[in-house]
């Protein structure tokens, strides 16, 4: 499995468990492009599943970057090492 995140606003990131990562997903009427990953985590205290990083399709790049340093500090698959 992959763990994927949502990354939706600076208040709003969910994540779940899909099987493939593809290019394009569409969650709740949006369409999320994949934006990193999936990639496998280092070994930490535990074990971790692959991590995809998912943005709406409508964000520039500029702006993915700053929605995912925005969140980094909350959610602890965007800030493992790989």
């Amino acid at each position: 499995m992959i763990i994927a995140v949502f990354l939706d606003t600076s208040n709003n990131v969910r994540t779940e468990h899909v099987a493939e990562a593809p290019e394009l997903l569409q969650r709740d009427g949006h369409w999320y492009s994949l934006r990193g990953g999936p990639r496998q985590p280092q070994p930490t205290d535990r074990a971790w599943d692959p991590v995809a990083v998912y943005a709406s399709d409508e964000l520039t790049e500029e702006e993915f970057q700053d929605l995912f340093e925005l969140n980094r500090k909350r959610i602890p698959e965007l800030n493992l090492k790989y």
